[in-house]
């Protein structure tokens, strides 16, 4: 009798002990999980969400001190955190806001669990579902925001702010940071070589990173000195690739040749040892590129293909896809050699990549997708942009971490974002094929994890087709007058 305390004592631990298990919301296990970081497969690991974030990645064998409401065996599959784009564009004008609102479950059924909006004209419609995204009412990826862009006066883009002095370069940047934006965007078109330059030292004074074009009247260094945070669009480098770059940029800026011009001079004087010499300053600078290859390959090459068999065609609303028309009209207007300088250009462009990579810079995947961008489709497009990487140059992984780690390392967000580690962001893509061997794997999705949220392939699958059908049910679009 003497034991019968011990035995009742050890009866009554039992469920205690039980009850201690760390609860969970879901397990995923079985799987080889991608250290995009190092480059390698974790065997043996298992994911563990808990809300929003990640609870724990552990050892399989450590399972026992949790308890799952929903477990996922995996076995033969890739887990890899969930890519972003980081250059999409929201607009067209309010006509078209639903449209756009449409493009939000597409990014999600691709595995692009976060985006960069780098401004359009429904600047307050995409701050609004940033918030509404934020909170779970509203099923999207993650938005990072621009707000409006900078631009000078009588700007070509709709949505700007327009500034032509200092004072009002300092009351823009207070409105965008009253807005909360995550990042300043300045385009050129009209801008003041003056004012672009103050303006980026104004940013960075005040802790906030840009994305810009970069003007004709403005070399790569002076903006990088000037603290420029990330060069949209590969093309641009160019300029920077020539001995030729001070003088090409000075008569710019004196109006003795266009941008145009000067371009076309320095892919004819493009020179290899520069561009390493000035990726290299870039790099030291801090300064990014955001390459957006796939647009650039698309609208080069629509002589040859004009897209009008598209399958993807079919996940557009018709007034978004109508907006695709102007580039079309406009590329079908070039002369023979006109055309050929598109083809050359984008590939000279195209083959700064590795040395881009070995210059150290930061080479983050964007793709430009969203109206005006002619078939530069929301979703797949990012899956393109990351092939180009790869058949460019880059390796599998240099290309699967731009479109994981350095969007992410570019808004200061890696301490959430990245990574599959305890208290990231529960943002994961599983995979049917390693992406370290062939990044087309990247599109083989066999399911989503959006802040936690279990997306199968039969629901990524029934997102799509709903998308489908509501495009289908839509009127025409207006006729355009040519």
């Amino acid at each position: 009798m003497k034991f019968l305390p011990l035995l009742l004592t050890a009866a009554l631990s039992a469920p205690a002990l039980a009850a201690k298990k760390i609860e969970a919301d879901l397990l995923l296990k079985q799987a080889a999980v991608v250290d995009v970081t190092n480059g390698k497969l974790l065997l043996g690991k298992a994911v563990l969400t808990r809300g929003t974030r990640i609870l724990a990645v552990v050892d399989e064998k450590q399972l026992g001190n949790y308890a799952a409401k929903k477990t996922v065996a995996l076995p033969g599959r890739y887990i890899i955190p969930g890519l972003w784009d980081s250059h999409v564009h929201f607009g067209g004008g309010p006509a078209l806001i639903e449209e756009n609102r449409r493009l939000l479950p597409l990014y999600l059924a691709h595995g692009i669990t976060t985006v960069r909006d780098c401004a359009g004209d429904l600047t307050e419609t995409v701050l609004q579902w940033r918030a509404q995204i934020n909170a779970g009412s509203l099923q999207g990826p993650t938005i990072f925001a621009a707000g409006a862009k900078l631009e000078g006066y009588k700007p070509l883009w709709k949505g700007t702010i327009e500034v032509g002095t200092p004072a009002e370069v300092s009351l823009a940047l207070d409105g965008l940071q009253a807005a909360q934006v995550d990042f300043i965007k300045i385009t050129e078109n009209t801008l003041k070589p003056d004012i672009y330059l103050d303006a980026l030292r104004e940013a960075k004074a005040r802790g906030l990173r840009t994305s810009t074009h970069l003007p004709g009247q403005i070399t790569l260094a002076q903006a990088s000195e000037a603290g420029l945070g990330s060069v949209e669009h590969l093309t641009y480098l160019l300029r920077a690739a020539t001995p030729r770059e001070a003088e090409l940029t000075a008569q710019v800026a004196a109006g003795q040749i266009s941008g145009r011009a000067a371009a076309e001079q320095s892919l004819a004087s493009f020179d290899e040892a520069t561009a390493r010499s000035a990726f290299a300053r870039m790099a030291a600078a801090g300064t990014a590129v955001v390459p957006t290859l796939s647009i650039s390959r698309i609208t080069a090459y629509l002589d040859q293909d004009d897209h009008s068999r598209d399958d993807y065609l079919k996940y557009l609303g018709p007034q978004l896809r109508a907006t695709y028309d102007w580039r079309v009209r406009r590329a079908a207007l070039d002369s023979p050699e006109q055309i050929a300088y598109r083809h050359a250009n984008v590939e000279r462009a195209a083959s700064l990549l590795p040395l881009l990579q070995q210059a150290g810079v930061s080479i983050i995947a964007g793709t430009d997708a969203g109206f005006l961008n002619s078939f530069d489709y929301p979703g797949q497009a990012l899956h393109d942009e990351i092939g180009l990487y790869v058949k460019y140059g880059l390796t599998p992984l240099q290309a699967l971490q731009s479109a994981v780690l350095a969007g992410p390392r570019f808004l200061g967000k890696l301490d959430r974002y990245g990574d599959l580690a305890a208290g990231k962001m529960a943002d994961i893509v599983v995979l049917d094929a390693n992406p370290l061997q062939d990044i087309g794997a990247t599109r083989r999705i066999r399911a989503v994890v959006a802040k936690g949220e279990w997306l199968d392939r039969a629901t990524l699958d029934r997102m799509l087709a709903e998308l489908q059908q509501w495009v289908a049910e839509q009127p025409p679009a207006p006729a355009v007058p040519n």
